[in-house]
């Protein structure tokens, strides 16, 4: 799916959003490669892990993207979630069911801007690194979720209404943590920019125990790839 993403993306404009992490930063590195006109979209939800917010920036810089834009959204206004209240980050594993760091439609919000950025932009490509497999049980990462928000886009638009065809790009959809992680190391990704830690202790290190540093830490060692992250403690 990777290298259909860079074929596709050739000479055109994209709008990537860029959280920081490592499946957006790998997004980002696919669709600079692949020769796009990048717009990078950061939303600045005022969430409790703000540190990606400095990655994205850094790595924005070092692609050389058009236009980075950090845009501020407080969904802590809304809460509902770990990331955005008062809730624990779970730091003993996830549970059945779809665990507290779930942000109320994060992902259809974040699209929904990056829509909008898009067809002002006279843009028809969106980028997330959303992922199926290796992941928290989030519904706004399933490929019912991304066709879906396609057929929004395509009806929602002025530009869809008269034609245009909007394509939501998941290079990462089908892919393991692993697979990300070697996805990144073959497109030249520092690793060591990303952040992906939910809950960074007061000395800035991944915490090594939430969801995402287990996901992370779990991704480069079935990859065989060295780990750059420092962590609190081993996941």
């Amino acid at each position: 799916m990777a290298e259909e993403t860079l074929t596709l993306l050739r000479d055109r404009t994209a709008v990537v959003l860029l959280s920081g992490g490592l499946d957006s930063a790998t997004c980002l590195a696919l669709a600079t490669r692949s020769g796009a006109r990048v717009l990078a979209l950061t939303i600045d939800y005022n969430q409790r892990h703000r540190r990606e917010l400095a990655a994205a920036s850094e790595l924005a810089a070092r692609y050389g993207v058009e236009r980075h834009l950090i845009l501020p959204l407080d969904l802590r206004a809304f809460g509902g979630s770990a990331l955005t209240g008062d809730l624990a980050v779970p730091k003993e594993g996830v549970g059945p069911g779809i665990p507290v760091t779930y942000v109320p439609a994060r992902n259809t919000i974040f699209l929904a801007v990056a829509l909008g950025w898009a067809e002002a932009a006279g843009a028809t490509d969106l980028m997330i690194g959303v992922n199926a497999l290796d992941y928290s049980g989030y519904p706004d990462c399933r490929p019912e979720f991304v066709e879906g928000f396609e057929g929004l886009a395509n009806l929602a638009t002025k530009a869809g209404v008269e034609g245009a065809r909007y394509r939501v790009h998941t290079p990462l959809l089908r892919l393991t943590k692993a697979g990300i992680v070697r996805a990144a190391a073959e497109v030249g990704l520092d690793m060591g920019l990303t952040w992906s830690c939910y809950d960074p202790t007061s000395q800035g290190l991944h915490c090594g125990r939430c969801d995402s540093c287990r996901l992370r830490k779990k991704g480069f060692l079935e990859a065989g790839v060295p780990d750059p992250t420092e962590y609190a403690c081993t996941p």
